[in-house]
């Protein structure tokens, strides 16, 4: 028996002394990755600047140099969350406009779409999959179904702090193109989502409290 407790305590130590170690390696390769991760994005950024300067692309007075944008942008899209998920959905917005206000105003409109759309899509999967294992009957799928679809419109109104991340000008005759880049957090997104299909499911339905909970429990 006691070179039995003897040998446990003898493992209990080793792993005591192991474990720091292991955490130290983690987080330094979390760093190595993380430097690596900077690297490419610097390199990538550059070699986009570059591409977007020779088409007459410029950033405006006083914003962050185009390629230190288009890193910021890089790495934004890089991150993840603790699932290994994206931390961010990213889209882009392009308009053309008599002023450099009114096509910036209309290519953000243009990406707060686009990010909706993608939202729209990402949680109708979602609720598509509770469709089939909640057993809705036809009439009730369809009527969900056709909601969600519906929604992105009010989605994109819905949104809050949208992160500009890339935002650069070009001159096209007498007017002025804008070409804009917007991340969104993901888990923000998909609570806001998740809020507006609620409320357009309760009056435009006739599911009962249960099912919606069920539906949109994810």
């Amino acid at each position: 028996m006691k070179k039995v407790a003897l040998i446990s305590m003898i493992g209990l130590m080793m792993i005591a002394l192991l474990n720091p170690t292991v955490a130290q390696q983690t987080k330094k390769e979390k760093k190595d990755l993380k430097k690596e991760l900077k690297a490419k994005a610097d390199k990538q950024a550059r070699k986009d600047a570059k591409k977007y300067k020779k088409d007459g692309y410029y950033v405006a007075p006083g914003a962050l140099p185009m390629e230190k944008q288009l890193e910021n942008a890089w790495l934004k899209q890089l991150e993840t969350d603790e699932h290994d998920y994206p931390k961010y959905i990213v889209a882009t917005g392009n308009s053309v406009g008599e002023t450099q206000t009114a096509a910036k105003l209309q290519a953000t409109e243009t990406a707060k779409l686009e990010l909706a759309g993608t939202i729209t899509t990402d949680v109708a999967a979602l609720i598509e999959t509770n469709i089939a294992n909640q057993q809705l009957n036809n009439e009730e799928a369809a009527s969900v179904t056709k909601t969600v679809a519906a929604a992105k419109n009010i989605i994109a109104q819905e949104l809050g702090r949208i992160i500009p991340m890339v935002e650069m000008y070009k001159k096209i005759g007498k007017n002025v193109e804008a070409n804009v880049r917007l991340a969104y957090d993901s888990k923000t997104a998909k609570e806001a989502a998740k809020k507006v299909i609620r409320k357009q499911l309760e009056e435009e339905t006739d599911l009962m409290q249960d099912k919606l909970d069920k539906l949109l429990d994810f």
